[in-house]
């Protein structure tokens, strides 16, 4: 039944175990390479079942932009000789909101596809944004008499329109008709005049409903921004430059957001080709589980799932050494202390059987989830190597003793996966006391000496 025939002496019985467990990184890492597939797989699948209703989104504007006549110099040659003319051109002046309020309410949805899942939403907006004519306007270089306000357009950023579902503009009490586009980027805009910006504050107001996924973001350029946003979704996270006052429960959240333009570190006078390039939102990642940092001039309302199955599958698969280091352990004491004979084909097929524990884990957790695939998949490694232990160690108390084993390192592999911030600690301390273990049972081995000379 065993290969440690006579003349194999504990250490090569060690290293015979340690070779094992060594060839037993090969399928874990290729396990590691599965999830990291299927993880893509899910992405691609989350993609083309929000593909159409609209991207992650960001909101910027709406900003007031007033054409001006401005004196340009060009130098050109003529005979040889170099000319400096001056001629007349139209730049753009454009204003951020003295104070915009914009009061969001998400709506989300779940949409499935086979076994997996994408959560969308359709974001209702209401906004009020005041407008004041600068009282330093010659510092900027503009003259007020050069501005052409029966020109001005009210633009307003949305990164993905393909989601817009109705907007409507109201500028100084009139609404004013809209056309696609904000400028340069994407969004939607309106021509209005301005005639009366001279004079006193104008008000602009806008409604519009919008749909995404993932998250939606802010872009606040004003003197001072209020965002509140609300909805019924209970797993929200805030990331961005910003942080909001926010109240949490089981019934969905509510978030307020009040940004100084001092924080913004921007004037909310721009002119020239500048402004328009100033103002351009930044595209948003496709990514939809790793996001990349968000820009610190957003604020952001994401909407996830509480649990990233895919994240903690790979965590668990990190850990997949513990588990057969602690086995194989278990195993060699019974090898060198309780006088069984175990063969190295013996460790490969158990160590096998803890390596298919993660196959399982991946495949179940896409049907069941996380928690209730872990406790099938568990089980039915537990229950097959207690099985099997019953005849490689002769006594179905051993096997009950390995089963036990194995029963509490699920367990506490579990709890390290919950336990994020205590895991390193809580990792180190079940070496160090398997390490003692191991070095008090093992205290009067010989390790060197063969079974021929214990005879």
């Amino acid at each position: 039944m065993s290969e440690t025939a006579n003349g194999r002496s504990p250490g090569f019985k060690l290293a015979m175990v340690l070779l094992v467990a060594f060839l037993l990184s090969i399928p874990l890492f290729t396990i590691w390479l599965l999830v990291y597939d299927r993880e893509q797989q899910s992405q691609t699948a989350l993609t083309s079942i929000a593909e159409g209703w609209g991207g992650p989104q960001v909101i910027s504007g709406p900003y007031l932009v007033i054409p001006y006549r401005a004196e340009a110099n060009e130098t050109v040659t003529e005979n040889g000789r170099e000319t400096t003319r001056t001629r007349q051109v139209w730049r753009e002046l454009t204003l951020a909101p003295e104070r915009f309020e914009l009061a969001t309410r998400i709506d989300p949805e779940r949409r499935q596809r086979s076994i997996y899942e994408a959560i969308v939403y359709t974001a209702a907006n209401e906004g009020q944004a005041v407008y004041r004519l600068p009282a330093d306007l010659a510092r900027q270089g503009v003259d007020q008499a050069t501005l052409a306000f029966d020109r001005a357009e009210l633009r307003f950023g949305l990164s993905d329109m393909r989601g817009i579902q109705e907007a409507e503009i109201r500028f100084d009490g009139e609404p004013v008709a809209l056309t696609p586009g904000g400028g340069n980027r994407a969004g939607f805009s309106a021509a209005i005049d301005a005639s009366g910006l001279a004079e006193r504050p104008l008000e602009a107001s806008v409604t519009f409903s919008v749909r995404g996924n993932q998250r939606l973001s802010l872009m606040p350029h004003a003197g001072h921004t209020d965002w509140r946003v609300s909805s019924s979704w209970p797993h929200p996270s805030f990331t961005g430059g910003f942080s909001p006052e926010r109240e949490i429960d089981g019934e969905g959240f509510t978030a307020s957001y009040s940004v100084p333009n001092l924080a913004l570190g921007r004037s909310l006078v721009m002119t020239g080709d500048a402004a328009a390039d100033e103002m351009i939102a930044p595209q948003p990642s496709l990514d939809p589980r790793y996001d990349v940092p968000a820009a610190t001039t957003e604020a952001r309302v994401g909407l996830f799932q509480p649990v990233d199955l895919y994240s903690q599958v790979d965590r668990s698969v990190k850990y997949g050494f513990l588990i057969i280091g602690f086995t194989f352990l278990a195993y060699l004491m019974f090898d060198l202390i309780g006088g069984v004979r175990v063969s190295t084909i013996e460790y490969l097929l158990l160590g096998a059987a803890l390596v298919l524990f993660f196959v399982m884990l991946l495949a179940f957790a896409e049907i069941i989830g996380f928690a209730w695939a872990y406790v099938v998949a568990a089980a039915a490694i537990v229950g097959l190597n207690t099985a099997y232990s019953a005849a490689v160690l002769g006594s179905w108390r051993r096997a009950g003793m390995m089963g036990a084993l194995m029963i509490g390192l699920y367990a506490a592999i579990y709890a390290l996966l919950n336990l994020e911030s205590l895991s390193l600690l809580i990792g180190s301390l079940m070496l160090f006391a398997a390490l003692a273990a191991v070095m008090y049972l093992t205290r009067n081995i010989d390790w060197g000496r063969s079974a021929v000379e214990a005879q």
